[in-house]
């Protein structure tokens, strides 16, 4: 991980197009990082110490797409940023098999930079000899030939996180089946096994924000297995979803009118990782909809 110094880190990223870059960009971002994609050399050193004075650390992604590029220059301006004692500086290489790299841009049918009038393979080979010697000097290299994105976001998270750094948020939503799933939805829970406070005359114009549905859910034998099984797959699924630097996440529950149980576990789970200090959200979609 880097230091935690007072320093502005600044983090330069390059290496073979193709190998996760721009991916990795997207996860700095959900990290808290200002992020830059494809900056001009001569503009690099005037932006790290423009912004010298921001806490928020900046991630900047170079490469040969880049008008002005060439491996002595970046060493150069590399090497100013280094002296620089208000910066913390590092240097992020991407790397990749070539076989692997030539498979992907035949895949995806995309056009390499440097393979517009050659073969795809024939542009990898010169990229990798423009940008060899910055691989020399790099603080980290990551290697993408066999990494999973789940497993390239868990490893910028565990090396790059920053210490204030935002947390998971969660955003739970109570629904009704008769109206479909949520679409934003990560993970849906049905909670019609639970007995229906509907058929229940006096109970039927409340909603599972009322104590009465609250005592005649929490009354049925299944609900203390039902709530200890949801949260102990939660508990599992947040520690993995934090591991690999998700952002945000969407819990739904659902129930067959999206009145009653649905509501109630939507809020009983609010409650419960709120007590974690998670960062969450609730609303009530079909809530009281005729």
């Amino acid at each position: 991980m880097l230091s935690n110094s007072s320093k502005k880190s600044v983090l330069l990223i390059t290496g073979m197009s193709g190998s996760g870059r721009s991916f990795a960009l997207k996860v700095l971002e959900d990290m808290g990082y200002e992020t830059i994609d494809n900056l001009p050399l001569s503009f690099l050193e005037p932006i790290a110490l423009a912004r010298h004075q921001i806490s928020q650390p900046l991630a900047i992604s170079i490469d040969v797409r880049t008008r002005d590029f060439s491996s002595n220059q970046f060493l150069q301006e590399l090497e100013k940023l280094t002296k620089h004692s208000n910066l913390n500086t590092h240097l992020l290489f991407f790397d990749c098999d070539d076989d692997v790299l030539a498979r992907r841009y035949n895949e995806t049918r995309r056009l390499h930079p440097l393979a517009h009038d050659r073969r795809v393979i024939d542009g990898i080979r010169l990229e990798r000899h423009l940008i060899s010697p910055l691989r020399k000097h790099a603080t980290f290299i990551v290697d993408t030939s066999i990494l999973l994105p789940s497993d390239l976001r868990g490893q910028l998270r565990r090396s790059f996180l920053p210490k204030k750094a935002p947390n998971l948020s969660i955003f739970i939503t109570s629904f009704s089946f008769r109206y479909g799933l949520p679409r934003e939805a990560d993970m849906v829970f049905d909670a019609r096994l639970l007995k229906n406070p509907f058929h229940k005359e006096n109970l039927r114009a409340l909603s599972g924000e009322d104590p009465e549905i609250e005592a005649y859910i929490k009354q049925d034998k299944v609900f203390p297995s039902f709530i200890k099984s949801l949260k102990s797959i939660l508990s599992l699924s947040l520690s993995r979803f934090e591991d690999e630097g998700r952002g945000y996440l969407t819990l739904a529950i659902g129930c067959t009118g999206g009145q009653h149980r649905s509501v109630f576990i939507a809020r009983l789970l609010k409650e419960w990782l709120q007590e974690t200090k998670k960062q969450v959200k609730l609303k009530h979609r079909d809530l009281k909809k005729s």
